[in-house]
C-alpha cells in the first residue's frame, strides 16, 4: 500500500526556498542531510519547544490533538470546530494534497483564529514585517509569513464557509520576565518515540507578564495568497506554487535545479565528518546536472566559495561558476583605506591562488609587524561562551537577553611562554551570572596593562550588554565595573543610544578576525574566516606549531600550564594532514552524535558555540545526576579553553612565519 505524501508546513517552506530540495528531504537513508538529526537538541538551542508550551498557557483550557493523537486527528479537529467555541493545540487539517498541524486554533462565534507560534523575537517598539519604504516585506520575516499564509490557505480550503484569521505568536522582547526560574519550569523530555514538554507548577505571578505577543497578519496573508506580495521560485502565484509543490512531492518527482548563491548553504551536501559513507550528495547532483561537473570540479573552489562576493547570483545566472570564468572586472576592485588588503583585493587573492592551485598561505608581514609593534606584553586572549534563552532564567531579564556564563583566558608572555591563566563557569542554578562574570574577567586582566584579544566583535558586544545591564541594576561595584568595560571595549550602537559613548580605551580589545581579513589568507580555509577553519589551516601550514604541539607539553610539568588538560598533544595526523583539534575532544554530553556535535560547533545558523549554549541549558535543570553534571562542566571547560588557545596558536603561527622570512 502506497503511503500518501502530503505537503506540510515544513515541506512548503523547503519548497519555497528551493523546489529541488523537496525531492531530497526526508530521505536520510539515501541523501546526506547536514541539519541536526536530533530535534531535541535543536529545540534546546533555540527554545522552540518551551516557547510553544508557554504560548498554550496564554490560551488556556485547550484540547491537544497533534501527532500523538490516537484517533483520527483531522476528524476530531473538524468535530471540535463544528461543535462551537473551542481552543485546540496542534489542530490537524488535511485537504487535497495538504496536511498541516496548526499550533493553536481558537474558534469564537464561528470565526477560526489560527496562531503560529515562533521562537523568534519581536519588539513592538522597533520591529515591523513591512519595509519602511516600498511595498515589500522584510526578508527575515518572509519565511514566517509564508508559513502562516500557507496555513490560512489550507484551513480556508478545509472550511470554505468560515472566516479564517491569521496571527503570529512571537516572543516579545519588550517585556521582562516576572519570576526567577520560569525557564526551568518547562522541561523538554526526550523519550524513545517522542519529545514532550512537562510543565512545573506555574503560578499566577509566572504568567502575570505575557512574554508571547500576538500579531495579526491577515492583511499580509491575504496579499500573499490572493495578491501580488508573494515572490516565489517558480514565478507562480502563492496558491499555484503550493499546488505545484504538492503535486511534485506527492509523485516524488524532482524539480529541475535552479542554482543560486543559496546553494552554498545546501544542507544536502555530503560531509565525510558528518555523513555516513554511501549517502548521496544532493548539491553535487544538482550542479552536475546543470553544469556537467565531475568530481574534479567539486574538489576545486567555485564562485560559491569566494568570500563576501556580491555578484554570485549574477555569475551563476550567466553560467560562470568556476573561478577561471571570473574576471577582475567582476570584482569592482577598490583599494584599501586601511593597512592590509581591501575586501576586493582579498577576493582577487583567493581567486588567483585557486586558479594556479597555489596552496601556500599569504601573510602581510609588514602590515602584521606594525600591528605587533603596537601591542603590549603580556598578551591576553579571551573567549566567551554565552546563552540567549527565549524564556529567561531570571526575573527582570527580557527574552533573548544575553547571559555570559563562561570565559577562558590565555596569556602569552614576552619571552614566548604560554599559560592558561584563568577561567570562569557559572554552575549555579537560577543565578544571574553576568556581573560575577565581569568581576572575574576584571580580576584576570587587572594585573597588568597588556593587550587584550578577541576573535570578532562578539566579546565586545557582550561587554556592551553587561554595561547596559549595570546601568539599570544597582550593584556596589558598578562604577569600577563600568570603568573596566570602557577600558577594553568600544561602545556599540545600542549603548550609544542610551547616551553612553566614550573615547577609545587604553586597552581596547584587538580583533583577530579583523587581522585575518586584512593580513592573512590560507587557501585551506576556502574563503572562510571562522576561527574553526583558520585554526586547522594554520596548524597544517606551520612547521613551528606542528613541532611544538605534537609533543605532550600542554598541561605538563614544565610545559604549558592548563586547568583542564594533562600531558596533552594537540597535533595528530591522519592521511598526512593535521587533525582539527576540536575533533580530538570527547563529546560535550552523552547521546550527542559525531555529526550533531560537529554541526553545533560550526554551523553559522546556530552560531559557533551552540554546543556550549545547549549544554549550559541542560545544566540549568535540576534532575541530573552529579556525575552527568560534572561531565558536562568538564567538557564545557575544555572546549572554551581550546577556543582561547586557538587564538594563541594563530598568533604564534603568524609570529613564527614572520621571523622565518626576516
Amino acid at each position: 500500500m502506497t503511503i500518501p505524501r502530503y505537503l506540510t508546513k515544513s515541506r512548503f517552506k523547503i519548497g519555497v526556498e528551493c523546489p529541488t530540495k523537496l525531492y531530497y528531504t526526508g530521505k536520510k537513508d539515501v541523501y546526506a542531510d547536514q541539519k541536526l538529526d536530533d530535534r531535541f537538541l535543536e529545540e534546546l538551542a533555540n527554545g522552540g519547544y518551551q516557547v510553544g508550551e508557554l504560548a498554550k498557557h496564554y490560551f488556556p483550557d485547550g484540547v491537544e490533538i497533534g501527532r500523538g493523537y490516537e484517533g483520527d486527528g483531522v476528524a476530531e479537529t473538524r468535530r471540535k470546530i463544528e461543535s462551537g467555541d473551542c481552543t485546540i493545540y496542534e489542530a490537524a487539517f488535511r485537504v487535497e494534497n495538504y496536511f498541516i498541524y496548526a499550533d493553536i486554533v481558537e474558534v469564537k462565534d464561528g470565526i477560526i483564529y489560527v496562531y503560529e507560534v515562533k521562537a523568534k523575537s519581536f519588539d513592538p517598539l522597533s520591529d515591523s514585517f513591512k519595509k519602511k519604504r516600498g511595498d515589500g516585506l522584510i526578508s527575515d520575516w518572509i519565511p514566517y509569513l509564508n508559513d502562516i499564509a500557507f496555513q490560512k490557505m489550507v484551513i480556508r480550503k478545509a472550511f470554505p464557509d468560515r472566516d479564517v484569521r491569521a496571527h503570529l505568536a512571537l516572543v516579545d522582547k519588550s517585556q521582562r520576565c516576572p519570576t526567577d526560574g520560569l525557564n526551568q519550569k518547562f522541561r523538554v523530555i526526550r523519550t524513545e518515540h517522542d519529545t514532550t514538554v512537562t510543565v512545573g507548577d506555574l503560578t499566577r505571578e509566572d504568567l502575570a507578564v505575557r512574554l508571547i505577543r500576538v500579531e495579526n497578519v491577515d492583511e499580509i496573508c491575504d496579499r500573499l495568497i490572493d495578491g501580488d506580495l508573494f515572490d516565489g521560485p517558480l514565478g507562480l502565484s502563492f496558491e499555484a506554487t503550493a499546488v505545484a509543490l504538492a503535486d511534485h512531492y506527492a509523485r516524488d518527482a524532482k524539480y529541475p535545479p535552479q542554482p543560486t548563491k543559496a546553494c552554498t548553504a545546501c544542507e544536502f551536501k555530503s560531509d565525510p565528518m558528518q555523513s555516513p559513507l554511501g549517502l548521496r550528495d544532493g548539491f553535487r547532483e544538482c550542479w552536475s546536472e546543470i553544469f556537467g561537473w565531475g568530481d574534479e570540479h567539486f574538489e576545486r573552489q567555485s564562485v560559491l566559495d569566494v568570500w563576501d562576493l556580491k555578484c554570485k547570483d549574477k555569475l551563476i545566472g550567466e553560467g560562470r561558476v568556476t573561478l577561471e570564468q571570473v574576471d577582475e572586472s567582476d570584482l569592482n576592485m577598490k583599494g584599501a583605506d586601511h593597512p592590509g588588503l581591501s575586501r576586493t583585493e582579498r577576493q582577487l587573492l583567493q581567486i588567483t591562488k585557486a586558479r594556479s592551485n597555489d596552496l601556500s598561505s599569504h601573510l602581510d608581514r609588514s602590515g602584521l609587524a606594525a600591528e605587533f609593534e603596537s601591542w603590549r606584553f603580556p598578551l591576553h586572549f579571551i573567549d566567551f561562551e554565552t546563552s540567549m534563552p527565549a524564556i529567561p532564567y531570571n526575573a527582570g531579564l527580557r527574552p533573548y537577553e544575553g547571559i555570559a556564563f563562561q570565559f577562558s583566558h590565555h596569556i602569552v608572555y614576552e619571552d614566548g611562554n604560554v599559560e592558561h591563566k584563568g577561567e570562569f563557569l557559572n554552575t549555579a542554578l537560577r543565578a544571574f551570572p553576568n556581573f560575577d562574570f565581569v568581576r572575574a574577567l576584571k580580576k584576570e586582566l587587572d594585573k597588568d596593562d597588556g593587550s587584550v584579544f578577541q576573535y570578532s566583535q562578539f566579546e565586545n558586544s557582550y561587554l556592551n550588554l553587561v554595561y547596559r545591564q549595570l546601568l539599570e541594576i544597582e550593584t556596589p561595584d558598578r562604577t569600577e565595573l563600568l570603568e573596566f568595560i570602557r577600558e577594553i571595549a568600544r561602545a556599540n550602537d545600542r549603548t550609544e543610544a542610551m547616551g553612553e559613548k566614550w573615547p577609545e580605551g587604553p586597552r581596547l580589545m584587538v580583533d583577530m578576525l579583523r587581522l585575518v581579513k586584512r593580513h592573512y589568507y590560507d587557501p585551506a580555509t576556502r574563503g572562510s574566516n571562522s576561527i574553526k577553519q583558520v585554526l586547522p589551516a594554520i596548524l597544517n601550514s606551520s612547521p613551528y606549531l606542528q613541532q611544538k604541539y605534537s609533543r605532550p607539553i600542554y598541561g605538563a610539568t614544565g610545559g604549558i600550564p592548563s586547568f583542564n588538560f594533562v600531558n596533552h598533544s594537540w597535533v595528530t595526523r591522519q592521511d598526512g594532514r593535521v587533525v582539527d583539534p576540536y575533533n580530538l575532544l570527547p563529546k560535550i554530553f552523552d547521546g550527542l552524535s559525531d555529526k550533531d556535535q560537529d554541526i553545533l560547533l560550526r554551523d553559522d545558523d546556530l552560531r559557533d558555540g551552540a554546543a556550549a549554549m545547549t549544554a549550559y541549558g541542560k545544566l540549568q535543570f535540576e534532575d541530573m545526576s552529579e556525575a552527568e553534571r560534572t561531565a558536562i562542566q568538564r567538557a564545557l571547560l575544555r572546549y572554551c579553553e581550546l577556543d582561547s588557545l586557538a587564538m594563541v596558536m594563530i598568533y604564534e603561527g603568524w609570529r613564527e612565519m614572520m621571523y622565518a622570512k626576516s
